[in-house]
């Protein structure tokens, strides 16, 4: 099966964090299953870590494409019809990377690993 990370869960995963929940931890640890990070979360990312708000070990491009490349997560890249899609969402999330995250799930017809609340208020499968 296909998912598309939220970036914290990426996070989360990466730093064996608690936060993970079992179910997902067997998702994403289970070979079979194709796993997804958006350039939405890589650029979420950047500007965190710009601000100070994220820490990586070393240079964040050559840390995160390790980390994709150990873990088996393939990018998800941003396309002009994610984009576009963004504008036919209802107005419940502020955040745009989240937004762009639900519309690549609706377009692409992947379920989100997430645990973010209102995520789940959209049209779009979550898992959590």
């Amino acid at each position: 099966m296909k998912f598309l990370l939220d970036t914290h869960t990426f996070l989360w995963w990466i730093t064996d964090d608690s936060r993970l929940s079992l179910r997902v931890r067997e998702i994403i640890s289970r070979g079979e299953n194709k796993l997804f990070l958006s350039a939405a979360s890589g650029w979420e990312m950047a500007i965190k870590a710009a601000l100070g708000k994220l820490n990586f070990p070393g240079n964040l491009k050559s840390f995160v494409t390790e980390q994709l490349a150990v873990n088996g997560i393939d990018p998800l890249p941003v396309e002009l019809t994610h984009a576009l899609h963004v504008s036919a969402l209802p107005a419940i999330h502020r955040d745009p990377f989240d937004r762009l995250l639900v519309a690549q799930a609706q377009v692409e017809n992947l379920p989100i690993i997430t645990a973010d609340p209102q995520i789940s208020r959209y049209d779009v499968e979550i898992i959590w």
